[in-house]
C-alpha cells in the first residue's frame, strides 16, 4: 500500500499509462495504482496561466522538488520527507484527494488525525517500533504525536505549501488560513528520567553480562553511549554524524588542560561541549575494548559510536534508537519484577527514547544549580529567554562547574 510514497525521492515518478479506467487515466507505481484524479495534475488548487518555476506536473514531483533543497542535510531531509510522506499518504489513501486539492477543511481534519492516527493497523507500527522503510511491517507512525510534534508537522507542511505557491505550482496555501498562535513555552519538561529512574537505567546497564569479548564490547559501548547522551546532552543525530576527531584539549587561564568536544549540531551550528574527566574515562574504556588508543587523535575520523565488531562506520540514528530503547525495555522488565506497584513506573520508562536522556541531562543540571547559561550553551539552545540572549558565560567556568557537579556516577 505504501510503496509508491516510500519511493518519493528514490525513484522518478512512473510513466503514465495510456489506457483509461472509467475515463480516469491512471499512474502506476509498481503494484499500486494511483487514480489520475488524485495524482495532482488536475488539482483544484493548481495555479494556471502563470509562469511555473519548477518543472513538476504532479504532486509527487512537486514535493520532490521541494525536498531536493535539503538533500545535503540528512537530518532535515529525513524529517521533512517524513512529514510530506505522511500527508501524501493521508490525502490519497484516507481522504481520497490530491495534495494540490487539499483545502483548509482537509487541514483541520488532518490535525485531528495526527492526534490519533486511525485505523491503527493501517497507520501505526506494531508495539510502536521504528522499522526500516523496506520492512513490510513499516507504518508511517509509531503512535499518536505529542503536542510539540504536531506543531512541528504544521510548521514543516506550512513551509511546503508556501514554497509550492512561490514556485507557481499552487494558487494558495490552505494552512495560512489557520489563526496563528504564539507558541506557549511549557512550564516544565515532562519527558525525562528522575533520579530514581536514572539509577534504574544505569543498574540495567551494569547488570549486563561480560563473560565473552562480544558481551564486553556491548557493555562498554552502551556505557559510552549512555554517558555521551547524559553528560554531553547530545541529540541522536549529533551522535550519528560527529566523529572522535572533534575531541580536543585547550589550556585555560590557570594553565590546566581541559578536554572539549566540538559538535556540529542542529541547523549546522557548531558548539563545544565540556568533555569531563568522567566522560574521557568512559571513552578510554570504550576505545580500549575496541583495541584503539585510549585517547583520540586530532582529526580522527572514527565515528563517536561504532557497530558491534568495530567496523569504522557510523551507526544510523535508527540503530542508536533501537539500542537505547532496548535498555529502557529491559529496565521496564526489571521494574515489573519488583511487584505490581512498579507497573506504572515500568510503563513510563518504556516510553522513553534517546531524546529523553538529553532532557534528563538538562533537568538534572538545572536541579543541581548549574548556571543556566552553562546549561544553555551545553545543550546548544538559542537562549533561556530573550534577556539571556545578552548573557555570555565563561567557557572555563562552565567546564569547571559541569565537571564538579554533573556526573553519571556509575
Amino acid at each position: 500500500m505504501y510503496n509508491w510514497i516510500q519511493e518519493i525521492i528514490e525513484t522518478p515518478i512512473a510513466h503514465r499509462m495510456q489506457n483509461e479506467v472509467k475515463n480516469d487515466v491512471i499512474i502506476s507505481f509498481g503494484a499500486d495504482l494511483i487514480p489520475f484524479a488524485i495524482a495532482g495534475e488536475s488539482g483544484t488548487n493548481r495555479a494556471r496561466g502563470i509562469p511555473q518555476q519548477i518543472s513538476a506536473d504532479n504532486d509527487i514531483d512537486a514535493v520532490k522538488a521541494w525536498l531536493a533543497r535539503f538533500s545535503d542535510k540528512k537530518t532535515t531531509f529525513d524529517t521533512y520527507r517524513k512529514e510530506a510522506e505522511r500527508l501524501l499518504l493521508w490525502c490519497t489513501v484516507q481522504r481520497g484527494v490530491a495534495l494540490s486539492s487539499f483545502t483548509h477543511e482537509d487541514w483541520l481534519a488532518y490535525r485531528k488525525f495526527l492526534q490519533d492516527p486511525q485505523p491503527t493497523s493501517r497507520w501505526v507500527s506494531e508495539d510502536g517500533r521504528k522499522l526500516p522503510r523496506s520492512d513490510p511491517r513499516w507504518r508511517p507512525f509509531t503512535g499518536s504525536l505529542s503536542d510539540s510534534s504536531q506543531r512541528q508537522a504544521g510548521v514543516i507542511l506550512n513551509s511546503l505549501f508556501s514554497w509550492l505557491v512561490g514556485a507557481g505550482y499552487l494558487i494558495g496555501n490552505p494552512l495560512a488560513l489557520s489563526r496563528g498562535r504564539k507558541r506557549r513555552i511549557s512550564p516544565r519538561v515532562t519527558r525525562y528520567l528522575d533520579d530514581d529512574l536514572w539509577s534504574e537505567v544505569k543498574a540495567t546497564v551494569d547488570g549486563m553480562s561480560r563473560d565473552t569479548s562480544r558481551e564486553r564490547e556491548h557493555y562498554f559501548r552502551l556505557r559510552w553511549l549512555i554517558t555521551l547522551c547524559y553528560v554531553c546532552a547530545l541529540r541522536i543525530s549529533e551522535i550519528s554524524s560527529n566523529t572522535m576527531g572533534g575531541f580536543f584539549r585547550r589550556r585555560d587561564q590557570d594553565g590546566n588542560d581541559r578536554w572539549w568536544l566540538e559538535v556540529l549540531g542542529k541547523g549546522d551550528k557548531i558548539r563545544i561541549v565540556p568533555a569531563t574527566n568522567e566522560l574521557m574515562a568512559e571513552l578510554g574504556r570504550y576505545r580500549g575494548a575496541l583495541g584503539y588508543s585510549q585517547l583520540p587523535n586530532v582529526g580522527e575520523s572514527t565515528p563517536l559510536l561504532l557497530p558491534i565488531g568495530g567496523k569504522p562506520r557510523p551507526m544510523t540514528r535508527g540503530g542508536i534508537h533501537e539500542v537505547i530503547k532496548r535498555v529502557f525495555k529491559n529496565t521496564g522488565d526489571r521494574l515489573r519484577a519488583y511487584g505490581p506497584e512498579f507497573i506504572a513506573t515500568a510503563e513510563l520508562v518504556e516510553q522513553a527514547s534517546t531524546h529523553w536522556l538529553r532532557h534528563t541531562a538538562g533537568s538534572h543540571m538545572a536541579n543541581r544549580n548549574i548556571d543556566l547559561r552553562h546549561v544553555r550553551d551545553t545543550l546548544g539552545h538559542e537562549s533561556i529567554s530573550t534577556t539571556n540572549a545578552y548573557l555570555h558565560s565563561s567557557d572555563t567556568a562552565r567546564h569547571m562547574e559541569i565537571e564538579s557537579k554533573h556526573k553519571a556516577k556509575w
